[in-house]
């Protein structure tokens, strides 16, 4: 597949893989700006200086790079989706995660990797039943039980040592320690 792009300046550097192995293609940082969030939070902006064409068909997704561990951003949006109608830079945009002095991807550096995927579209169609299925309408954590059936004792699939039992069955315990909701 081939995958046009544009420099928007002459520091632009094109998207490579890293190995051949690599699934993503990365981002290389041509300059750094900030912003301000909604809720007054300072907010990274790391530019590429690079547009893409995408084919018809596909989307190019931005996810951080595994060397995020060792720094103290969080991409404010945890995965940028590029639709394949995009033609504006290509950028991500970062939150600072510590009150400490910082460590970040400075200028030039890779910060970021696009992996390009095909989509499926799909035609939505309103029904007044869905289909029955063993989870049902079990949401948030609910597969935990079952990924864990024996789980050794002090593990973290063992919960039975981080809860009180009889405020397990009764459903009491906490409350003292959750503040009363100012007015």
């Amino acid at each position: 597949m081939q995958v046009k792009f544009k420099r928007l300046s002459e520091k632009a550097v094109q998207p490579i893989r890293a190995t051949e192995g690599s699934a993503g293609y990365d981002l290389t940082s041509t300059h750094v700006t900030t912003e301000v969030s909604e809720c007054g939070q300072l907010i990274l902006v790391y530019h590429t200086d690079l547009t893409i064409e995408l084919p018809e068909g596909y989307a190019a997704y931005m996810f951080p790079r595994s060397s995020i561990s060792k720094k103290s951003l969080r991409l404010c949006n945890s995965v940028g989706v590029i639709d394949s109608d995009y033609r504006g830079e290509i950028m991500g945009k970062f939150i600072v995660t510590t009150d400490v002095i910082p460590s970040l991807y400075r200028e030039g550096e890779r910060f970021a990797q696009l992996v390009i995927m095909p989509i499926a579209t799909a035609e939505f169609i309103e029904a007044e039943e869905l289909s029955e299925t063993n989870r049902g309408e079990e949401g948030f954590g609910s597969t935990d039980e079952q990924s864990a059936p024996n789980a050794p004792a002090g593990s973290p699939e063992d919960k039975s040592e981080l809860i009180n039992q009889e405020e397990a069955t009764t459903g009491s315990g906490g409350e003292e320690n959750i503040p009363e909701q100012a007015e």
